[in-house]
């Protein structure tokens, strides 16, 4: 049976040799060598390691810093209570990730793990506080030292580091031991919450996608009810005004679709939005041609994109509806690009009959007009127009960055 110990007392095998630690120049430089061991190690943990890279690192460093063959982490199986080698150097081939040792008090692994207190053994063939495991036999370990690796709310297992060679493991041996542990403890605890909060996150971003392709099933029902509507009105302008407003539900739909399929939520790729925006007009706008010269890669806060997309929806309308109304159709361009950093330019030109020379964009009467007034003042942008010959292009000027809307 294990023996009783206090809190605060590691589980050490009787000395009774009555043998002092070496106190000369040698142990110092051994001290100072733990020391710098265990600074590696932390340096290495919070470089953020892959945890079966740092489980391994810590093997290597520990047993180097106590000169001993061998080390090994034990990784905690509740299942069957058992401790698997997770890691570990200078042990035999088909050790590492295969080989287990018990996890129940009369294991020293076990006892540490199941008490929290460090155990040494320095007499292996004479001791008989706990057995000695078949993979301590057949390698030849003559002594070993335990210490519990904290974790999350609970142990993760055990550090156990082991030698061939006669002499003994000390206080200051274990204290480098624990060292050690501690720091992989936290380690192993990080590399917990990490996990934990990516695999939040992916249910977040599922739902959410989820959220997104619903939203935007429930405004394509929305639109294609307005567009039957529209097809059964006798009212031609009612009609007008119905397609319209089913234009700008699509163009929303459009973006949550987008945002269906994408990886980033937050941003939208504008050039790509308006081109989708452009084929779904190009398809109703019957009577007119789009034509797309688009600069992709720019990318835009999702609310602010949903602004820019039905900016450019209300111009495309409105060229289609005045600047060829007494036409059979004609051509559309649509431009953008970042013109200077932080700045977007967007123009929507046609070849029509151009604008009254009275236009004023700041008092038009009209709902895409007013519509388009209220997107710029949210994005705190400018609108220019211009004239062609023939034909009216307007050009919106709009801030990249959100914080100076």
């Amino acid at each position: 049976m294990a023996a009783e110990s206090s809190n605060d007392t590691p589980i050490v095998e009787a000395n009774p040799t009555g043998d002092t630690p070496d106190t000369g120049l040698r142990a110092l430089q051994v001290r100072i060598r733990q020391q710098e061991l265990l600074a590696d190690l932390g340096v290495l943990a919070l470089q953020g390691a892959a945890l079966d890279m740092l489980l391994q690192e810590t093997a290597r460093l520990t047993a180097q810093g106590l000169d001993a063959q061998f080390c090994k982490i034990l990784e905690h199986r509740p299942a069957d209570n058992r401790l698997l080698v997770r890691a570990g150097v200078g042990w035999d081939a088909g050790v590492v990730g295969v080989a287990t040792v018990g996890a129940d008090l009369d294991s020293p692994a076990g006892f540490a793990l199941r008490t929290g207190k460090p155990v040494i053994s320095n007499h292996l063939e004479n001791e008989e506080r706990f057995r000695t495991s078949e993979l301590l036999k057949t390698h030849g370990i003559r002594r070993a030292m335990n210490v519990i690796l904290q974790g999350d709310g609970k142990p993760y297992g055990v550090l156990e580091v082991d030698s061939q060679s006669e002499g003994e493991f000390l206080e200051h041996d274990l204290a480098f031991l624990q060292g050690a542990a501690n720091v992989l403890g936290m380690a192993i605890e990080r590399e917990r919450h990490d996990r934990k909060l990516a695999a939040a996150l992916e249910r977040h971003q599922v739902l959410l996608k989820e959220m997104n392709h619903r939203v935007k099933n429930s405004l394509a029902i929305v639109a294609s009810m307005l567009n039957l509507q529209a097809r059964d009105n006798a009212s031609p302008e009612l009609t007008e005004h119905l397609n319209e407003a089913a234009h700008r539900i699509t163009a929303i739909g459009k973006l949550h679709d987008q945002l269906s399929f994408g990886s980033d939520i937050e941003r939208m790729d504008i050039g790509r939005y308006i081109v989708t925006i452009c084929k779904d007009l190009d398809q109703n706008v019957s009577r007119c041609e789009i034509v797309t010269d688009v600069v992709e890669g720019v990318l835009v806060a999702t609310e602010r994109a949903v602004a820019i997309a039905l900016i450019v929806n209300e111009l495309i309308t409105n060229a289609a509806k005045y600047a060829y109304k007494d036409e059979t159709g004609g051509k559309i361009d649509i431009k953008v690009q970042q013109v200077e950093p932080g700045t977007l330019s967007i123009s929507v030109g046609d070849e029509g009959t151009g604008l009254p020379q009275s236009f004023d964009p700041r008092g038009a009467k009209g709902l895409g007009m007013r519509l388009i007034a209220v997107f710029i003042g949210q994005l705190n942008a400018k609108m220019a127009v211009r004239q062609r010959n023939p034909g009216t292009e307007f050009v919106i000027s709009i801030p990249l960055d959100a914080s100076t809307s």
